[in-house]
């Protein structure tokens, strides 16, 4: 398993991205959003996890059927797919070709997901399924800060136990995400009209 980030060659080539792409890290990292732009750019279908496993009336899947589920969707030839869930992430991780860990700091990673309430409060997301409508509770906010001495340390080590065949990419801040993006696509570069907002 390699740690680098992925950057397009001089020659136009393909950037290292594979086309099993699992996508890991903090709450309000902006997973989502990273996967629905990568997707729009490499071609490659997008799975939001928090919109498969709940279901409406924030009703949890019930394991045996949430592992299977998991296990039959990795088998495609191609997907990204973004989320921990962490009892699952064996199935995804074994199978990826390239792992995206957004790893930012707790503090903005607590300011994106107060924001992100502030603005879809009692209204549904489009990674989430109908009937999900955002709330935050203090077990998420807690989830979120403690994630750079709990959470990170066990998904790094899900990847060197069972990604070791895998690439693993960490964006460490926006800014390596935005110019990660920009150069897949003229669109995220400065300056672009059409270039789409990545949340600071």
């Amino acid at each position: 398993m390699s740690d680098v980030t992925p950057r397009i060659g001089s020659d136009g080539g393909a950037p290292v991205f594979g086309k099993r792409i699992a996508i890991i890290g903090s709450g309000g990292s902006g997973k989502s959003t990273f996967a629905r732009h990568l997707g729009n750019e490499l071609g490659i279908p997008v799975f939001h996890l928090d919109k498969l496993f709940w279901r409406p009336g924030w009703v949890e899947t019930p394991q045996p059927d949430w592992r299977a589920a998991q296990e039959k969707l990795v088998q495609a030839d191609s997907w990204i797919i973004d989320g921990n869930h962490e009892p699952t992430l064996d199935v995804r991780l074994s199978r990826a070709d390239t792992i995206v860990m957004l790893d930012y700091g707790r503090i903005r990673c607590l300011w994106r997901v107060v924001r992100r309430w502030q603005h879809y409060r009692g209204k549904p997301r489009y990674d989430r399924a109908a009937g999900c409508d955002e709330r935050l509770d203090r077990a998420f906010l807690a989830w979120v800060w403690t994630y750079p001495t709990k959470g990170r340390p066990r998904a790094l080590e899900a990847v060197k136990r069972y990604g070791g065949g895998a690439r693993l990419v960490r964006l460490r801040g926006p800014r390596e995400t935005q110019r990660l993006l920009a150069e897949l696509s003229p669109a995220f570069r400065p300056g672009s009209r059409r270039r789409p907002p990545i949340v600071r």
